[in-house]
């Protein structure tokens, strides 16, 4: 299985969390309800444009889902985000936050090694 299938199989596991929480109440929750719809659109279409489309957009697109999701549910865990306090006492966050720390390794594996990365550092040159 190539890392592009992994990160589109992480991206669609945080976006099947967000969906199940979003119907286990989260949509009433203002704010927060209204972006783990985003979550759950974005998820989808990055999945999808990661086999699809052989660019290092999807890729940053995966690295971006997983590192401001996860840095989103700490802040939620911490501080509260838009109001809302939530734990790390359940199936679901450590599921979701393990796809996301999943997500952000791959993306970057897999710039470094379709050699995205260097052709960045060619062009510094």
């Amino acid at each position: 299985m190539g890392m592009r299938v992994i990160g589109a199989l992480a991206a669609v596991v945080t976006a099947a969390v967000h969906l199940y929480l979003w119907f286990d109440g989260v949509r009433d929750q203002g704010t927060v309800g209204a972006l783990f719809v985003v979550n759950v659109v974005a998820g989808i279409a990055i999945a999808v444009l990661l086999v699809a489309w052989r660019s290092w957009v999807p890729l940053l697109l995966l690295a971006g889902l997983g590192a401001t999701t996860l840095v989103a549910f700490v802040i939620a865990t911490t501080e509260g985000l838009f109001g809302i306090h939530t734990t790390w006492d359940s199936w679901y966050a450590w599921v979701a936050a393990l796809a996301e720390i999943l997500a952000v390794v791959v993306a970057v594996a897999a710039a470094y090694a379709e050699g995205w990365l260097r052709s960045l550092r060619q062009a510094e040159d």
